[in-house]
């Protein structure tokens, strides 16, 4: 691993290009549950989501969100995020979107170690967390085999319809 890349994928700051690809997976009802949206996004609030991206401070807005791309032919495969960054404790949360046409090629594996090396050597965090809905398996298997600690259950944190859905926190110290 070098840098912000393996042989299977590197992550690299947001583009303008990338607004088709936020705006797809922003707006895929299917995910919505995981992600805690309610509402659609416009084009046009992505895309100034993607400028500011390119001017702000991490620390000054609390997160920020990388593409995951493809080291064979550069294509976009998903998205990582560090966000809810608290520099006063040194954590944050993330989160992880591989489309679903590239899942199970061992890119989210891939992914998360690059985002937990970067958020260690180069945000200087101590520690990452994630909320787990308790029936994404594959979502578990990945945190599970990257070193995460499975520290904890939140029950009925995620309202879905007719009911509420019970949520694991895994964290890593880093």
């Amino acid at each position: 691993m070098s840098g912000l890349r393996t042989e299977k994928v590197y992550l690299r700051a947001l583009e303008p290009e990338d607004l088709e690809f936020l705006f797809k997976w922003e707006n895929s009802v299917d995910i919505w549950q995981d992600s805690n949206t309610l509402a659609p996004f416009s084009r046009f609030a992505i895309k100034e989501f993607i400028e500011r991206s390119l001017s702000e401070n991490v620390f000054e807005v609390g997160q920020i969100r990388l593409m995951i791309c493809s080291s064979l032919d550069n294509s976009v495969v998903g998205t990582a995020d560090i966000f809810d960054i608290d520099t006063m404790n040194s954590r944050a949360a993330i989160g992880l979107l591989v489309d679903s046409s590239h899942r199970g090629k061992g890119y989210a594996k891939d992914a998360l170690d690059l985002l937990c090396d970067y958020a260690r050597n180069t945000l200087l965090l101590n520690q990452l967390y994630v909320h787990i809905a308790t029936d994404n398996n594959s979502c578990l298997n990945l945190f599970d085999k990257s070193d995460f600690e499975k520290c904890g259950t939140l029950k009925g944190w995620v309202k879905i319809r007719g009911g509420y859905k019970d949520v694991f926190v895994y964290q890593k110290i880093l």
